[in-house]
């Protein structure tokens, strides 16, 4: 997978990975998805960011867990 919107600047927010080189990190991103602000919201307080970015960070958080598989145990 080609992540060419994310960014990892050694000098710039201690390194984590950020969205073209701007200081919006993919956590930050992440995180706001996860409290279920929409795309529309976050594009409204982040006008630095465009669509790509956020759909971008969501694959590349999604490509950081692929790490192991762990099926869950149905409830007793």
């Amino acid at each position: 997978m080609n992540f060419n919107r994310i960014t990892v600047e050694p000098d710039k927010l201690e390194g984590k990975p950020t969205l073209r080189g701007l200081r919006i990190t993919v956590e930050s991103v992440v995180r706001l998805v996860a409290a279920g602000w929409t795309f529309e919201e976050i594009l409204a307080d982040y006008p630095d960011l465009e669509r790509a970015d956020i759909t971008q960070a969501l694959e590349y958080a999604a490509a950081a867990t692929n790490v192991h598989f762990y099926p869950l145990r149905e409830p007793a």
